[in-house]
């Protein structure tokens, strides 16, 4: 199996030449979208030239998946292949039952049947490369800005280059055929619905029909894959009412209950299949459990392989823990701590009411953490497959855009450029931690970032709403 890789990142704002001119252009950058770094930084040109060359990369490697051989896309037809079993009465959990192919089919039974609109005609195993590639564009269209400005051309670029490329997600699907690229897609348009901040005094009541739509939505996507159902706890960061936010919450819970619920009342016949099915417990099929995949969790077990110790469930938990502990949930709690607690009021009681003041004080901060958010449990995830990595590009495509430019200029390298080169040049990671490492560093790049953003005060005139109005529109 030839899997590529590739990286790519974001531009700067052009130098006016006029110090006036630059410092109020940069005074309205920030107070309009809440951005870290100036509209008139220097070194516009050589990271607009980075950018071209990335997106040329880009487009090379693209062009290179879009021509690989009919060996390739395998999940797109063991999909399609269990939903024709399906329609001819066969239990489609069982390998033996799916034409040419010896995968299983890992989805709910209740999938089966929202499946059999795509696989209708074989367009779609036929032609998905190239339909793969037109939704990532729409998945990078779809995807919400922060402080209600208007997306200009170089945004909406850098967000096509990164989803596009971006940790080397796009190239994995393309290979696999993996139907992943359509929960990218409403993944795109669940956050569009979510974040979307409150302009004036009493928006946020006409916003919220639309949250839950995208709740809902964000909830009924995470059962399609179920290890990444923890991101749902992101929705608390979200600058609203606490009991506005945990009714969000609950909504995307109950999404996400709705077609395991659905699967094991009406498809009763095929959901025991199923459950054996992911468990491993069907002798002599491939599982996908047991797949090798470049998470934290088999990050553990190799280290604990290679200490002798694989043997131990307790040891891999706890290195599995002590990873996603020290690489991912510390850094971020710190960053949240530095942007939160430290400007805590003495006289404060309650820390998580302060908290949610805050959020709500800091609209724009607050949704960028949500993101922050998602992409850290997305990280944490024990089963992080490769081409997983196209929906973390999707995190990441929303936070580049406002990164300082060096900051842009080490991202777009790492996590677009080198990997599209690697394509190109026929360099190819596989069965490693190259994703996992590239997204991690990324990551904490957008952490040190977040936590040197603006002051607290232009945030909220960012989402065009004094802090007092904004506490009384959300019932404080």
């Amino acid at each position: 199996m030839d899997h590529a890789v590739r990286f790519s990142r974001r531009a700067g704002a052009r130098r006016s030449g006029r110090v006036g001119a630059m410092n109020s252009g940069g005074a309205r950058s920030i107070a309009a979208t809440g951005r870290p770094h100036a509209t008139g930084a220097p070194g516009a040109n050589w990271l607009t030239r980075l950018i071209v060359i990335t997106a040329m990369l880009v487009a090379a490697a693209t062009a290179i998946y879009l021509g690989m051989d009919e060996t390739f896309g395998w999940d797109a037809r063991v999909n399609c292949a269990a939903v024709d079993a399906y329609i001819a009465g066969l239990d489609p959990y069982f390998i033996k039952n799916l034409k040419d192919t010896k995968y299983s089919y890992p989805y709910l039974p209740v999938t089966l049947d929202a499946f059999r609109p795509l696989c209708a005609g074989g367009v779609l195993v036929a032609h998905y490369k190239a339909i793969y590639v037109v939704l990532a564009i729409l998945c990078a269209v779809a995807l919400p800005g922060f402080g209600g400005s208007r997306r200009s051309l170089r945004d909406s670029a850098l967000r096509v280059i990164f989803v596009l490329g971006g940790f080397v997600g796009l190239e994995w699907i393309l290979a696999t055929g993996n139907f992943a690229i359509l929960s990218g897609l409403l993944t795109s348009v669940a956050l569009a619905l979510l974040l979307r901040p409150a302009r004036c005094k009493g928006q946020g009541n006409k916003s919220l029909p639309l949250q839950f739509a995208g709740a809902a939505l964000l909830g009924l996507l995470t059962s399609f894959k179920l290890v990444y159902c923890p991101i749902l706890a992101a929705l608390y960061l979200l600058p609203l009412r606490r009991s506005r936010k945990l009714l969000l919450i609950a909504v995307a819970a109950g999404a996400f209950a709705l077609p395991v619920l659905i699967s094991a009342v009406f498809y009763a016949n095929l959901f025991p299949s199923w459950l054996s099915a992911i468990s491993g417990q069907i002798p002599g099929q491939h599982s996908p459990g047991n797949d090798v995949n470049p998470s934290l969790l088999f990050l553990a077990l190799t280290l604990a392989d290679h200490l002798g110790l694989v043997g131990s469930k307790l040891v891999v938990a706890l290195l599995y823990g002590f990873a996603a502990v020290a690489l991912v949930i510390a850094p971020f709690a710190l960053t949240v701590w530095r942007m939160v607690a430290a400007r805590r009021p003495a006289d404060a009681r309650s820390a998580l009411k302060w908290f949610d003041r805050w959020l709500i004080e800091h609209p724009v901060a607050a949704m960028r953490l949500v993101v922050l958010a998602m992409y850290a449990l997305y990280l944490c995830a024990p089963r992080l497959k490769e081409y997983a990595f196209f929906d973390v590009a999707l995190y990441a495509a929303i936070l580049v855009v406002d990164l300082p430019t060096v900051g842009l200029a080490v991202v777009l390298t790492i996590a677009v450029g080198l990997p599209a080169l690697a394509s190109i040049t026929g360099y190819v990671f596989i069965d490693g931690f190259d994703q996992l490492g590239i997204a991690l560093v990324c990551f904490w790049i957008m952490l040190q970032a977040q936590s040197q953003s603006q002051a607290p005060e232009q945030v909220v005139r960012a989402a065009g709403i004094e802090p007092a109005q904004r506490l009384r529109a959300e019932g404080f």
